[in-house]
């Protein structure tokens, strides 16, 4: 057991910003007491000076406070004159960023015009070659010197026109250096910042914020969490910038974004939020937006009862034991749970929303990847057979009635499961809260190796009691298997499609949790969409199913289709990335568990892909090179051709199948 653990929020039970220096961009401060901030990039090209100056006052009014522009060359950056001026000129102060990567010339200049620059440590001046070789520490150490001698003149600039800095490490795209001293991890994402850092302290420049960029939200995570640690132990206090990168489009990309922010959100972690998604820049704000405007209100929770011990290590990813029990907890995956107790199951065809198609001439049943494991029907049956793998869970009161408990399980109540002792070898689930603990029950639970526990919530601050839960269970050496469970009341298809994939996700991220449950009462006058997703007029449970696949997918406990790491497009990109994508996606959508990166240029090329299997990378114009992982394939593909190239490289490596097949 870890008996404690180094900082890296204000309280594991308690909701409160975790306190920051204050870092003035602009006229809108960030860090200290202000609110969380919301940010988006342009897509446009940045020579193109009223394109640029139209979208960004689009995102403006969609909700930006800061608005980020590339700058990849010279010309790029002295544009951004005309651009602020055109902006100012119109009666738009809002703070602009120049995102710069490998030019520290251009940087040099746009620190002259704008608010802030972002820079990245991995190729800012560090080598990226994807070169093996071991650094002595004296090689490193000149390295370290060549970086601030090439770096200082852009510190001086900064602290001269008082221009804010990010210091941005991207996963994807750590230097060689960095990579063979400390890995692909962590740990070699926060050292790669605070070099960084130590050479702006050393030349007393303080303007800075800090972000942690990964495209796998558990990355992501660790690494943000590291990075207070480290700041405590140095004494340092820089505001955090927020964003999963890379995180794709439609329902994938907002899920993928809100288990990452989210979980650091819950914690009081975060001064400013960019979701990057594959669409037009002010589509991003509003679901920023929604996700920082949960914790406004978020400090007068109910109290939940301190901790003494953590049972977990949150920069280390490590499942919780727990044993099995029908296939639920051990080493299994998470199982899904679709509840119906409120809407009648009459016919095989209501089984479709939640991936059980029936055959009628053959009888058989269809299941598709993202079939629901569990149904919760509450008081009601169903009289039909079912799959032989399909579980149901029906209220105690109404399942001890049953003629037949064939596939049927009984969900007990506290007080329900204290009074019988006839079950002790039969499979059931027990239904809690926190409040409801204590030694008796536990006492009971822990003899009881057919309980599956089901966890739930009212507290506004419900991840944290949840997480609470999971640590008693663990601190009282219970093994039992845990189903989470939600319920949301009135709130939007959107607002809980983000908020449970806070809640689950932060969660599952730290390894606790072996099953989800959502349920949901809709606010349909809420659920028109603000953020470009066309909500098809499906069923609930549908929607709802789809929703827990997806995250699952995104937290990486349970792979049920394609993953697309996908870019969200800014000047440098060469290609619709939009269309592309959307090609792409068509075309591979039927290959469950393969990585597929999209990204418009080599900025965004081999090194953030990070981990996907493959890769297609813009070169050019009309060029496209393909990756198999971190290794190019074939250079300098026609546009028109690269799609099919792709695919015959999959072909080759065995890995595809037909769609008729999968």
């Amino acid at each position: 057991m870890i008996e404690t653990i180094k900082k890296y929020c204000n309280s594991l039970t308690e909701y409160s910003r975790y306190k920051t220096r204050e870092v003035k961009i602009g006229d809108i401060p960030l860090g200290g007491e202000n609110p969380i901030r919301i940010q988006s990039m342009t897509i446009t090209d940045t020579m193109n000076t009223k394109a640029t100056v139209e979208q960004t006052i689009r995102m403006v009014e969609a909700g930006c406070e800061y608005v980020r522009i590339t700058a990849p060359s010279m010309n790029e950056a002295k544009n951004l004159e005309n651009i602020k001026k055109e902006l100012r000129t119109r009666g738009y102060t809002v703070p602009l960023i120049a995102d710069i990567h490998f030019t520290p010339n251009a940087a040099e200049l746009a620190a002259r015009i704008v608010e802030k620059v972002r820079v990245n440590p991995g190729n800012y001046v560090d080598k990226k070659k994807f070169e093996q070789f071991e650094y002595t520490d004296q090689e490193y150490q000149e390295e370290l010197e060549r970086i601030r001698k090439r770096f200082t003149p852009l510190v001086k600039v900064c602290k001269e026109y008082g221009t804010a800095m990010r210091i941005g490490t991207n996963h994807g795209s750590l230097s060689d250096r960095i990579m063979n001293r400390f890995g692909d991890t962590p740990l070699g994402m926060v050292e790669s910042a605070l070099e960084f850092v130590r050479i702006c302290e050393d030349l007393e420049y303080y303007s800075i914020v800090l972000s942690m960029k990964a495209s796998n939200p558990q990355v992501m995570v660790q690494a943000y969490r590291l990075l207070i640690q480290k700041m405590e132990e140095e004494g340092m206090n820089y505001p955090i910038h927020l964003g999963v990168t890379e995180a794709g489009g439609g329902e994938d990309g907002r899920i993928k974004s809100a288990v990452g922010i989210g979980t650091l959100l819950e914690d009081g972690i975060g001064d400013t939020i960019r979701v990057s998604l594959t669409e037009d820049p002010e589509y991003e704000a509003p679901v920023a937006i929604s996700l920082a405007d949960r914790y406004k209100n978020r400090l007068n929770h109910k109290a939940i009862k301190t901790i003494s011990k953590i049972p977990i290590d949150p920069i280390t990813y490590l499942r919780r034991e727990t044993f099995e029990v029908s296939g639920i907890g051990g080493a299994n995956a998470p199982v899904v749970l679709a509840d119906f107790s409120e809407r009648k199951i009459s016919t095989q065809k209501d089984l479709a929303d939640i991936g059980y198609k029936y055959d009628e001439p053959s009888d058989k049943w269809n299941l598709a990847d993202a079939a629901a494991d569990i149904i919760f029907l509450g008081k009601q049956n169903i009289n039909f057979n079912l799959p032989e793998n399909l579980k149901l869970i029906i209220d105690y009161d109404t399942w001890k009635k049953l003629d037949s408990k064939k596939l049927r399980f009984p969900l007990f109540d506290k007080n329900e499961y204290l009074k019988e002792n006839d079950f002790s070898n039969q499979l059931k689930f027990l239904g809690l809260r926190l409040s409801d603990l204590d030694p008796e029950l536990l006492m009971k639970i822990k003899d009881d190796k057919k309980l599956v526990l089901v966890i739930n919530t009212d507290n506004e601050h419900g991840m944290a009691e949840q997480r609470r839960f999971f640590f008693e269970l663990m601190n009282k050496g219970i093994k039992n298997p845990v189903i989470i469970k939600r319920d949301y009341q009135n709130l939007s298809l959107d607002e809980v499609r983000l908020y449970s994939s806070t809640d689950f996700g932060g969660l599952l991220l730290d390894g606790l949790g072996d099953g989800v449950w959502l349920s949901a009462k809709i606010n349909e006058k809420d659920s028109n969409s603000s953020n470009k997703l066309t909500l098809v007029k499906e069923s609930k449970e549908k929607f709802i199913n789809r929703t827990l696949f997806g995250i699952l997918q995104a937290t990486r406990t349970r792979i049920s289709k394609t993953e697309y790491i996908a870019c969200p497009s800014c000047g440098r990109t060469l290609f619709d990335l939009q269309e592309t994508t959307e090609m792409i996606r068509k075309r591979t959508e039927h290959l469950k568990g393969v990585k597929i990166a999209i990204m418009g240029c080599i900025v965004n090329g081999p090194g953030e892909m990070a981990d996907a299997d493959y890769g297609y990378v813009g070169s050019g114009v009309d060029k496209i090179t393909l990756y198999r992982g971190r290794d190019i394939v074939k250079r300098s593909v026609q546009s028109s051709k690269a799609v099919d190239e792709l695919i015959n490289i999959i072909k080759a490596d065995g890995n595809w199948l037909e769609p008729s097949e999968s």
